[in-house]
């Protein structure tokens, strides 16, 4: 039997570069790192140089749908589009992953298809997508729809959308080109796939005009921790970005994800768990704490509101500020985050002023503290089925990821719960999962 601890996975949260909403005013910070590429190459060879798994870039379909006065504080109104930023780093490092943020609801699946297997092919077999479904009622309206789909029916969508893109992948067998110069053939018609998929929500001929990824499949990663969510990442996902909050929040949702994977007949083993860690690094808990304060009291009140606002998919800037929470009735608006800010409201009996600076600033899961006790953190997490690792948000840039991959990352690394030193070259063999063979063609 092997001795060899579990071992810790890490991503990198890196649109925007933080997602704290004071961080762009934090002293030091770099404040136009979301739009600047030379920044983001620095950021991403760092992360390369710690051995991080991949370079996750969420992403909107629209400015943020909150008041002009509160969006005029935010620092994500200006990004780079996934697609364009990724294949561009991907030419500045060789082993990081790169996984891209794609909406299942305002997108068409050959696109999707075709752009993330050009990543995947322009960086050698580090690409993943991360499924979302998009609840943000603006996005619709750049879209030209005046209103989302409920929510249900999004979900739906979104499996069947996934169904097309990986049949699109699977256009060409792995030995479809055989680039024959003496006789002229360049590939086999035997090895090509016409896909022909006609469904309730979509209808795509294919074949894909790209051959197939160099991963099989780029790593599918989905987020969504509705129960529509979580059915969908049990049966399509290889990595999920969860949110629980608590240790013991964590526990249960790992645990219900892979018995999810058990009953569909996936391999539990084959989907890694990353909660979303929001890490402030000092050299004693007292300047950790000095850090996450002074972070946290740079966020304006406008962007407090706002931010508790969408979070629960209703405008609370009428509620009598310095009471509880009152009860908000279900929206089309993201399920996950409404039940993630009143579960967080009621636990500590916060009031709605309370609540929102909270949520103002970064209201998930923290580990604040040395590199020691974050790291007994997430070591904590790994060995007692909380988390496969975490998904890494840094406090403000560069400092915040500095101070992680400088301090914290050697911590791990000590006490052998985390690589040296990358052992393959694709996201796939970086995450410990299996190339997926093409349901089209054997061998």
């Amino acid at each position: 039997m092997s001795s060899t601890p579990k071992q810790l996975h890490l991503g990198a949260f890196m649109r925007p570069v933080s997602i704290h909403t004071g961080a762009w005013r934090y002293p030091g910070a770099w404040r136009d790192a979301n739009f600047n590429f030379e920044r983001l190459k620095t950021l991403a060879q760092a992360l390369e140089r710690a051995c991080f798994d991949a370079f996750f870039m969420a992403d909107h379909l629209a400015v943020l749908n909150m008041p002009i006065e509160s969006l005029q504080r935010s620092h994500t109104v200006s990004s780079f589009e996934p697609f364009t930023l990724l294949s561009a780093l991907a030419q500045h490092t060789t082993r990081l992953g790169l996984v891209a943020t794609a909406s299942t609801t305002f997108d068409e699946p050959f696109h999707i298809a075709r752009r993330f297997a050009s990543l995947d092919h322009l960086s050698g077999g580090r690409a993943g997508w991360n499924i979302v479904t998009t609840s943000n009622p603006d996005a619709a309206l750049n879209f030209g729809r005046s209103e989302s789909m409920e929510h249900d029916e999004r979900y739906a969508r979104a499996r069947e959308f996934y169904s097309v893109v990986t049949g699109l992948w699977d256009s060409w067998a792995d030995d479809a080109f055989v680039r024959d110069a003496e006789s002229g053939r360049f590939f086999d018609p035997a090895r090509l796939h016409v896909l022909n998929h006609r469904g309730k929500y979509l209808s795509v001929r294919g074949p894909l005009h790209i051959a197939r990824p160099v991963q099989g499949w780029p790593v599918i990663v989905q987020a969504g921790a509705s129960e529509a969510g979580r059915q969908l990442a049990a049966e399509t996902a290889e990595v999920v970005f969860s949110a629980p909050g608590t240790l013991e929040n964590g526990r249960r949702f790992y645990t219900d994800i892979k018995s999810r994977m058990r009953v569909v007949g996936r391999n539990p083993d084959h989907l890694k768990i990353l909660p979303g860690a929001f890490v402030v690094v000092g050299d004693t808990l007292e300047q950790a704490r000095g850090i996450r304060s002074r972070l946290d009291s740079l966020v304006h009140e406008d962007s407090a509101i706002a931010s508790l606002s969408i979070a629960l998919g209703h405008d609370v800037s009428g509620f009598e500020l310095d009471q509880p929470l009152p009860e908000i009735p279900p929206t089309n608006a993201s399920q996950s985050s409404r039940e993630r800010a009143i579960e967080l409201g009621q636990r500590e009996n916060l009031t709605v002023r309370q609540l929102a600076q909270r949520l103002g600033g970064y209201s998930g899961l923290a580990f604040v503290g040395t590199p020691e006790s974050i790291a007994d953190e997430m070591q904590l997490w790994l060995e007692t089925g909380a988390s496969d690792g975490f998904n890494v948000m840094f406090p403000w840039l560069p400092g915040g990821l500095l101070d992680f991959v400088n301090k914290v990352v050697p911590e791990l690394q000590r006490r052998g719960i985390f690589r040296r030193a990358y052992q393959g070259n694709t996201l796939r063999e970086h995450l410990g999962l299996p190339r997926p063979g093409n349901q089209f063609f054997a061998g």
